[in-house]
């Protein structure tokens, strides 16, 4: 079997449960942005608490995946020390945040300009311990090659979210507005609760996926003091570039709350919010694609023709990227329905904008190889704290003016510009062949044959046949351009 197969099979399996997991979680987006259920404004409030969430989540986990799978690799030192010292590290940071915020829940709540969310806020803190106490047994369900359980307990979360998603919102909420509510309903769900069963939810899940990994659990016994120092050393930048880089992912959402109008922040937030969801296509292959990416580099590095391989991969990777980019905006018209409600529908503006702008954040995951494998992390809290420093410049300069479109564009200008910078530098030390004119092939010519069409679409008339013949050229396109890039690219995924 060649590498790039077995790189496809990790990808397959360990990406399973994580695509399964959040393609179910997105479905989830049409129910809470009906408009029975969500309005903008209320949604707004989901997208930035979680977007808070994403920061606290890299801290609480402090790079401390990638430092297990850098240390366990090492021959001279024993996996489970190495195991064990990076989980109770992340498990002492995780108890002491849900102990602060149990104790400053109301001043937490109105530094984030929500002061009447505070019991959600807190829930949403427990959870957050939760997820990453859960962090390292599945990173060691993968570095043992245990994928199953590891579907298992990232599904049965999904499960749990979406059952009670589908009680709550689908069922309970309707009964309760028709005025046909029961017993059952009134004992468990109160209207005025409103927003806050979604972190209750949130949290009930994390708890059935804490519960379900207990097993996996190290003695405290194997704790080694002596490795907690380097294991923090190597950990460090790579925190540091993971908070810079949920400044580059997030921060939109969050600084959005203090740009925008009082008035109109949270129902601008939640429609921006909401069409970002349409990037699900990239965004879940590149979460895919971390996850079996990973440890295939780190144990594939001494390899020969690892480089060449690695060059591959890009290839691949931009053009799977770039098809999911044509089928959504090619049918941007029907993808639009999975937020069903037309108040989010001016937002689709910022859509293509969002999916090239994934697909530099992809090319860039891509790229960290090199610096992973040379120990030369500091090089990616660089590149991450370069990338911070555009997105706030950028966001307090075009929110302003733009509004939630400018966001948009900052996300994009960030992530092309950790691109090029990492390509640039990873040159210098870790020399990858990559075919830059064939990634750059895939990039523009998705983008011109969408805007070609789009043109096309636009002068045509509304009629049924026009119509028709409109969507067999769009097929016609997406099949063309997936075609030409398995054409170019099978010959190199057999070697």
């Amino acid at each position: 079997m060649s590498t790039l197969r077995k790189l496809a099979g990790q990808t397959a399996i360990y990406g399973l449960s994580s695509i399964v997991a959040r393609f179910l979680n997105f479905l989830l987006t049409p129910l809470y942005t009906s408009k029975g259920v969500f309005p903008p404004e209320e949604f707004g409030v989901i997208t930035s608490l979680y977007a808070w969430a994403a920061f606290i989540a890299v801290v609480l986990s402090f790079g401390m995946e990638t430092t297990f799978f850098r240390f366990a690799n090492r021959n001279e030192l024993d996996p489970k020390r190495s195991y064990a010292t990076a989980f109770f590290s992340v498990a002492g940071l995780s108890l002491f945040f849900v102990l602060i915020c149990a104790i400053f829940p109301n001043a937490i709540a109105s530094g984030i300009r929500y002061p009447d969310q505070s019991k959600m806020l807190l829930m949403l803190a427990v959870a957050l311990g939760l997820d990453a106490m859960t962090a390292l047994p599945l990173a060691r369900l993968r570095k043992e090659g245990r994928p199953w359980r590891f579907v298992a307990a990232n599904v049965s979360s999904i499960v749990v979210t979406v059952v009670l998603s589908l009680f709550y919102f689908a069922y309970a909420m309707p009964k309760v507005k028709a005025g046909e509510s029961n017993a059952l309903i009134e004992a468990v769900y109160d209207p005025a609760f409103g927003v806050g069963y979604v972190f209750l939810i949130n949290l009930i899940a994390s708890g059935v996926k804490f519960l379900m990994l207990v097993p996996q659990w190290p003695s405290f016994a194997q704790f080694d003091r002596s490795l907690l120092k380097p294991m923090l050393v190597f950990a460090a930048p790579l925190a540091i570039a993971g908070l810079a880089g949920m400044v580059n992912e997030t921060a939109d959402r969050a600084v959005l709350k203090y740009l925008l109008p009082a008035d109109t922040a949270d129902a601008q937030i939640g429609i921006y919010g909401a069409c970002y969801k349409l990037a699900i296509l990239i965004t879940l292959f590149i979460q895919a694609f971390r996850m079996g990416a990973e440890p295939f580099f780190f144990s594939h590095a001494k390899e020969p023709n690892s480089k060449e391989t690695f060059a591959r991969i890009m290839n691949v990777f931009v053009a799977v990227c770039m098809s999911a980019f044509l089928c959504v905006m090619l049918f941007l018209d029907v993808f639009k329905w999975f937020i069903p409600n037309p108040a989010y529908w001016e937002g689709l503006r910022v859509v293509p904008i969002l999916m090239i702008a994934n697909v530099f954040l992809g090319i860039y995951y891509n790229q960290s190889v090199w610096y992973k494998l040379t120990d030369r992390t500091y090089a990616g809290s660089t590149i991450s704290i370069v990338g911070a420093v555009i997105t706030l410049a950028l966001l307090f300069g075009l929110i302003p003016a733009m509004g939630y479109v400018g966001a948009a564009w900052t996300t994009l200008i960030c992530y092309a510009s950790m691109a090029v910078i990492s390509y640039v530098w990873g040159q210098q030390h870790f020399r990858v062949p990559y075919n830059v004119s064939r990634v750059l092939l895939y990039m523009a010519g998705a983008v011109a044959l969408w805007w070609g069409v789009s043109l096309l679409d636009s002068a045509r008339s509304d009629t049924p046949l026009l119509e028709a013949l409109s969507y067999a050229l769009k097929g016609l396109v997406l099949g063309a351009f997936v075609l030409l890039a398995w054409k170019l690219e099978r010959p190199l995924a057999q070697r």
